[in-house]
């Protein structure tokens, strides 16, 4: 059987906030404005240093194409270039002259010191690229005779004296451009990271403060339900100031419902209670069997007319509206007029309650409640009832009455809460006491539950509406 909604333990589904989806979204698009960010800097800058790294590449090559001779001969003579680590082998700094072999491949006449025993290579469509567009640089990654990454420089040009048209290429070792990247790409990073830790933080408070007033907007909502304020009083932004005045509206649309209703139950009492004590005057007034049959049915009038008022002030009383009683005054005043009235059996009312627990509701509401399961208890126990009430959470409390009477079995407590049931048609009453309960319990939100005491009789149950704060 599905639990009721007011029942406790049961786990109410998460839903979304808004708050949480304002900042999700806001983060989310300032992370990736950020990381686009980071990307695109990383990206300039690396273009920026091969772009300079370039520029003297180029410069070698024009040199080289430059100073380059041929004698009679027909010997070609490479110009003597004063970069030291041209003359040191395997530096990371190299020049080549070459011819291109035909066969998608080049064939070195002259090499920097540098080289070693090494040739620098380029790839087929390079020196494709390098024969239809002569005097033009063409740059391109390659790998040096220690397997450093290199970036390189070609260039095709024709000597005077020389049949077949020469390829100049100038190499260095890119990997302090590498290095500087790398470290700039972290830099960036650790620093949009910190960026980026901000903006979020900053985004959290701007929400939250931004959203503020509809956080005000609850709390009043919040007071006015629970009865500590009876309309809204803040002043809001125009964007919620019309919901409002609309909120106030309703309250007070509400209350005068509400007034309305108590009136028309006022005056239904009356227009029937009337007529219900004259008849039974008349009938005490002249004794026989019609009076006492008379007596008996308006007795059970009254109390039906006594039932359905109840029933219909706590259906028309809107929940919470500026109602609050305490618990513990209200117990120890029935308390004492339970003992009076049974004090020939010698009955005692054992309650407690804290100090500080309060009610949502009326005092004549939660005095007819605990009133009609009291009073039933009394009826039935032997010498002792016990009363406790409790919080339960902070929009709900708890109140129990045992007796140690006689109990009821198990499979009878659901019929004493029907309307007008009786077990016993001996006892007085009409039977309408724990229906009420049931009734008004529910016309709160809450519930009521039989079950069986540790006194030994029975133990009533009820979770009821508790005022905050």
């Amino acid at each position: 059987m599905k639990p009721p909604a007011f029942w406790p333990g049961r786990a109410e589904p998460r839903r979304p906030s808004l708050v949480g989806r304002l900042v999700v979204l806001a983060v989310a698009w300032s992370l990736a404005v950020l990381a686009a960010a980071a990307l695109i800097a990383a990206a300039m800058f690396n273009q920026a240093a091969t772009a300079r790294f370039d520029d003297g590449l180029a410069e070698l090559v024009d040199n080289l194409v430059a100073g380059t001779s041929v004698d009679d001969a027909g010997q070609i003579a490479a110009p003597a270039l004063t970069d030291q680590r041209a003359l040191r082998a395997l530096s990371g700094k190299y020049w080549e002259i070459a011819i291109p072999t035909g066969v998608g491949g080049v064939r070195a006449v002259e090499r920097s010191r540098s080289l070693w025993e090494s040739e620098l290579s380029a790839p087929p469509d390079t020196i494709t690229e390098l024969a239809r567009r002569p005097g033009r640089t063409v740059f391109y990654e390659s790998v040096g005779p220690r397997k450093e990454p290199l970036r390189v420089a070609a260039m095709q040009a024709s000597l005077q004296g020389v049949k077949s048209p020469l390829i100049f290429l100038a190499a260095e070792d890119r990997s302090p451009i590498n290095r500087d990247v790398q470290t700039f790409a972290t830099r960036i990073g650790v620093a949009l990271i910190l960026l980026g830790a901000g903006l979020v933080a900053a985004v959290i408070v701007q929400v939250r403060v931004g959203l503020q007033p509809l956080f005000a907007l609850r709390r009043e909502v919040a007071a006015v339900r629970t009865g500590r304020a009876d309309r809204l009083s803040e002043e809001y932004p125009s964007e919620l100031e019309p919901l409002a005045t609309e909120l106030n509206a309703l309250v007070e649309h509400n209350q005068e419902v509400v007034e309305r209703q108590r009136t028309h139950v006022g005056n239904l009492a009356h227009a029937l209670k009337t007529p219900l004590t004259v008849m039974l005057t008349e009938a005490q007034l002249q004794p026989g069997r019609l009076a006492d049959v008379v007596s008996r049915q308006a007795d059970t009038m009254r109390a039906q007319v006594d039932h359905h008022l109840r029933r219909a002030r706590a259906s028309a009383r809107p929940q919470g509206l500026g109602e609050r009683t305490l618990v513990a005054p209200l117990l120890e005043d029935l308390a004492r007029t339970l003992e009076r009235i049974h004090r020939e059996r010698g009955l005692v009312v054992d309650w407690r309650a804290p100090d500080d627990l309060t009610f949502r509701g009326e005092r004549q509401d939660l005095l007819e409640i605990a009133g009609n399961v009291l009073e039933n208890a009394c009826k039935w126990c032997e010498r002792k009832v016990r009363a406790t009430a409790r919080p339960l959470s902070p929009t709900q409390l708890t109140l129990t009455v045992e007796d140690d009477g006689p109990g009821l079995p198990a499979e009878r407590r659901a019929e004493v809460i029907q309307r007008g049931a009786r077990l016993d048609e001996t006892a007085p009453g009409s039977g309408l006491g724990l229906s009420i309960v049931d009734e008004l319990a529910r016309a709160y939100g809450g519930s009521l539950r039989l079950a069986e005491s540790e006194l030994g009789g029975l133990k009533v149950e009820l979770v009821l509406p508790r005022a905050e704060g």
